[in-house]
């Protein structure tokens, strides 16, 4: 997967998202999402996604990458016989594992410019949501995990996982149209990075055209 939007490696976080610097990096980068199979240790949710969804099971995962570097893992958690064409009707964790430092501030930024994929934002949302994700999201370096739960009609709640495992509640929007846009950044048909979303829902390759 390739991507032509020129942006630094700073700003590249949520790269379709992301979280962001690039959620927290976005696409600029000719980077690449790898499906691939997630660690048999992963099929079950990680600490910091099970206290948002108790029981929940992993979906799919996948890794954004800048030229072969990877920026963060990826991965969706739901219930138990959870399918795709559930989403934004059954509540669903996505967890980025960062791979790189990230400002919060930037992460936020950039998440306000992909939601804007999905069409306008009202001025008044905007603004709105950008403090709060300025005020949710924290600096972030290697090995920090942002699990996030949506809750559909409902909103969203983050926590933070430290790479020696301690779990921060960050706080909660209980806004259900920031929810969908927000988790629409890497699940959204309006992505900029369909490579990741179709690893992370674990849909199946599109037809190749012979």
């Amino acid at each position: 997967m390739s991507c032509s939007t020129r942006w630094s490696t700073r700003e590249r976080w949520w790269c379709p998202a992301l979280l962001a610097a690039c959620l927290a990096a976005s696409p600029a980068w000719a980077n690449a999402a790898d499906p691939g199979s997630a660690p048999a240790e992963a099929s079950t949710a990680s600490p910091g996604a099970a206290s948002l969804l108790p029981a929940a099971a992993l979906v799919g995962a996948g890794t954004l990458r800048f030229f072969g570097i990877p920026i963060y893992e990826a991965r969706l958690y739901a219930g138990l016989g959870w399918r795709a064409d559930a989403l934004g009707r059954e509540p669903i964790v996505l967890e980025l594992t960062h791979a790189r430092r990230f400002r919060g501030r930037d992460i936020a930024r950039r998440s306000i410019d992909e939601m804007r994929r999905a069409g306008p934002l009202e001025p008044a949302d905007e603004a709105a949501w950008l403090r709060a994700m300025q005020r949710l999201f924290p600096d972030v370096q290697a090995g920090d995990r942002i699990a996030g739960l949506w809750q559909p009609g409902v909103g969203a709640r983050f926590v933070h996982t430290s790479p020696d495992g301690r779990i921060r509640v960050l706080g909660e929007l209980a806004d259900a149209r920031f929810a969908e846009r927000f988790f629409g950044i890497w699940l959204a048909a309006t992505t900029s990075e369909p490579g990741l979303r179709q690893a992370s829902l674990a849909l199946p390759s599109p037809p190749t055209t012979p």
